[in-house]
């Protein structure tokens, strides 16, 4: 069983929680999940079994889209509703506070910038998570990390609760936008839900929860729920091997073609500015991995290999 399985991840569950649930689901040793999300978030959580684990990381790195219920008035020491209130804002900052002061400070989180994360986060120090030394006692120190916030949306504004959609990348933290925005807005603010909406190029309407894939592999009808590895690779540039070709990306040799790739924007994953990936086939269509532009050698350089059927048996 080698593909992903795009889950509707329920609330109060880790993300290895879903991993070893469908570990134990699927008899399969080989399971992976490509973005965390927090136990308190649901919402759209690939699932990557067998070969599809070789691109776990290209998945991670890929955009993502959540829809972020946002209350104004209270802060707290995580930055959503299962933290201590550290602050509460005065009623008048409250009352104060209209849709449109919310729509004109949302332009300045936009675009790349430096985030600082939630001290009660699963970054690590030192091989400790950042939450388990807070919850020790210990002091933590957060850096801060650069993020890109492609879009903000407002969906509703019901006083004092903001409903967004946020498009962004790798590493973003909602919990640290909301915190943010209500420390601009001065009525402070916590993440009080959120909902992934999107992993890359999985959706929510794609995903099934954990309930419907136990009922799916009771029958055949698993296999139309479980995606291709490559599907998770569907907007970089595919390239088409010969045999020959095929034989030199397995044994690691550089793959050399007439001309180099055109120029075009970066997909997820892409290493260095003139190196973007490209997914390989043979000629009869199968996936051979992934493989990556080296200017230096002007070459394509295999990176990710699958093996044969046969190999994999």
């Amino acid at each position: 069983m080698d593909g992903i399985f795009v889950i509707d991840k329920g609330e109060g569950l880790t993300s290895h929680d879903v991993v070893a649930r469908v570990r134990r689901l699927t008899r399969q040793k080989r399971v992976g999940h490509a973005g965390t999300l927090d136990p308190a978030a649901t919402g759209v959580l690939p699932i990557l079994l067998g070969q599809a684990t070789r691109v776990a990381e290209y998945l991670s790195a890929s955009g993502k889209a959540y829809r972020a219920v946002i209350r104004f008035g209270m802060e707290t020491t995580t930055y959503d509703r299962e933290g201590e209130v550290t602050r509460t804002a005065e009623p008048e900052a409250l009352a104060a506070l209209t849709l449109a002061h919310i729509e004109a400070a949302l332009p300045a989180f936009l675009g790349e910038q430096e985030q600082l994360p939630p001290i009660y986060s699963a970054i690590k120090r030192d091989g400790q998570p950042l939450y388990a030394l807070a919850r020790a006692g210990k002091a933590v120190v957060v850096e801060p990390r650069r993020v890109r916030i492609d879009a903000l949306r407002v969906v509703v504004w019901n006083s004092p609760d903001l409903t967004l959609d946020v498009e962004c990348g790798k590493g973003t933290y909602i919990r640290s936008l909301a915190h943010d925005l209500g420390q601009r807005l001065g009525a402070g603010a916590h993440l009080a839900a959120l909902t992934r909406t999107r992993s890359g190029p999985f959706t929510l309407d794609q995903a099934i929860t954990l309930e419907q894939l136990e009922q799916a592999l009771a029958t055949e009808a698993w296999r139309d729920q479980l995606f291709a590895a490559d599907e998770a690779l569907l907007d970089w540039r595919a390239v088409i091997l010969s045999a020959a070709s095929e034989a030199r990306m397995r044994n690691g040799q550089p793959l050399r073609f007439a001309r180099r790739p055109h120029p075009q924007p970066l997909s997820q994953g892409a290493r260095g500015e003139d190196a973007p990936p490209a997914r390989a086939y043979s000629a009869d269509g199968r996936f051979l991995g992934i493989v990556l532009w080296s200017a230096e050698q002007a070459a394509w350089q295999p990176h990710k290999v699958l093996p044969t059927q046969l190999e994999a048996e």
